[in-house]
């Protein structure tokens, strides 16, 4: 099985969301059902039905954080010796040398990339450029726009 990096903060993440389901969700569709058992004829009772939906759509979700969960890699980069080169986990900003405006990504795992909230997976395009460049490099970034140029001008391990 392929390990996938993951942060320790996308771990925690991921953890968080199974206590949830497992210990309030699950509990709380189980009693529903039991509940919509109650009020008797099944096939037209749609509280049972949705109930019975929802409680797919849990154990759904629980396999699927318990399965990346299981193939997780989890990375503290904090740990990592600081080389100023970008690797997986560390927070970037870039200058786009065709506008002078600045931006600052994280590059986490892909469960975690979150753009609006400045987290690139490290499969992205902009991740797999700056992979092992250092601040001070340019790197050139291929994006459906076309070719962006990209100054890094630091590196941040937090």
């Amino acid at each position: 099985m392929n390990k996938v990096p993951m942060t320790v903060a996308g771990e925690a993440r991921l953890r968080e969301e199974l206590e949830q389901l497992k210990g309030v969700e699950r509990p709380r569709v189980i009693n529903a059902i039991a509940e919509a058992r109650e009020h008797g004829d099944l096939k037209e009772n749609a509280e049972y039905h949705a109930a019975r939906e929802q409680q797919g759509f849990i154990e759904g979700r629980i396999k699927e954080i318990e399965s990346k969960l299981s193939s997780a890699q989890v990375i503290d980069v904090q740990k990592l010796p600081q080389t100023g080169k970008v690797i997986f986990g560390v927070t970037v900003e870039l200058i786009n040398l065709g506008n002078d405006e600045e931006v600052r990504y994280q590059i986490v795992g892909e469960d975690e990339a979150d753009i609006k909230a400045g987290k690139i997976s490290v499969t992205s395009p902009i991740a797999r450029a700056l992979i092992g460049k250092e601040e001070g490099d340019v790197v050139v970034v291929n994006t459906p726009g076309g070719e962006v140029e990209y100054e890094i001008a630091s590196v941040q391990h937090l």
